[in-house]
């Protein structure tokens, strides 16, 4: 029971990252119809930049929590405007074009952004300085910190505001009828060009905030670690019915908790012989399952291709 609650508690943190990463996803893939495999790079460059703005705010001197909030503003506006430039420079000249060209340019921005990372920081690990120890409390025989609890909370608030925007504003309004029809958005007077621009700019600015909890919650960064990031977000935007924010959602808290808990069993039952070392399978095989079980996802609904 110990090994449930402790695992259960490390999916839900896990879930929850993933659900931010996913929301990207699945809100161009809504709109545009494209999945943007440059995301998840978006979001290590996010983690990147509040590693480092971390590190010299800390050496700074400024206390913890302003280099923190500092750290999650500067991350923020970097991913946005990066967001921004790639809609407008990579996908917006290609919108009429065939399927597979913004497919193929999202892999090649994909590249592009993680060598340019390796050329700015190293092809080396970036270490967050030791400036967060939180406390630990006891939960049902499993250790939860606050750092657990700051991360879930945060994520669940981001996710609900969002949720709630797309519903209730103005600008989600029109983002709600550029995916269902964008000829007939636009000749409704919605301009299509800035919904799907904010679309980029939301989805990375919330890319970076869970790059952020991303490398607080591991301690370290690398150029390459938004390409296992990204292909796990997908999965859980997949499993929760891609096109779907709130699929997005329960995608993502699903896949993290499967994840950890067969990990956490497996490594358990085999004597530690098999475990963390191998949580990457599970995610894939999660993948597999839904594309020949229920390829429409969880909350995602059977469509035909519009005449």
């Amino acid at each position: 029971m110990d090994i449930f609650v402790q695992q259960l508690i490390n999916g839900l943190v896990l879930g929850s990252i993933y659900a931010l990463v996913a929301l990207g996803y699945t809100m161009v893939y809504g709109i545009l119809g494209l999945i943007n495999f440059a995301h998840g790079d978006v979001t290590m460059i996010g983690a990147l930049v509040s590693a480092t703005l971390i590190q010299l705010l800390h050496a700074a001197g400024l206390p913890v929590p302003v280099s923190l909030l500092l750290a999650g503003g500067g991350a923020v506006i970097v991913c946005a405007s990066l967001g921004f430039s790639i809609e407008r420079i990579a996908y917006r000249p290609l919108r009429n074009a065939p399927r597979l060209a913004p497919l193929i340019t999202a892999i090649g921005v994909s590249i592009l952004i993680q060598y340019s990372a390796a050329l700015i920081w190293g092809k080396q690990y970036i270490a967050l300085p030791a400036i967060i120890t939180p406390p630990s409390i006891e939960f049902a025989g499993a250790q939860i910190n606050h750092l657990q609890i700051a991360i879930v909370i945060l994520a669940a608030c981001i996710m609900g505001g969002l949720i709630w925007f797309i519903h209730h504003s103005r600008m989600g309004r029109a983002m709600r009828a550029t995916e269902q029809n964008p000829a007939v958005a636009s000749l409704m007077g919605v301009d299509t060009h800035a919904v799907i621009a904010m679309t980029f700019l939301l989805g990375s600015a919330i890319g970076a905030i869970a790059g952020l909890m991303v490398i607080l919650y591991y301690g370290i960064g690398h150029y390459f670690m938004g390409f296992m990031l990204g292909l796990k977000a997908f999965t859980a935007a997949v499993l929760g019915g891609i096109g779907n924010v709130g699929g997005a959602v329960i995608g993502g808290l699903l896949l993290g908790i499967i994840e950890s808990l067969a990990a956490g069993y497996i490594e358990q039952l085999s004597g530690g012989l098999f475990g963390s070392n191998y949580r990457d399978i599970f995610a894939f095989l999660v993948l597999i399952l839904v594309l020949l079980l229920r390829p429409q996802g969880l909350l995602g609904q059977r469509s035909g291709d519009r005449a």
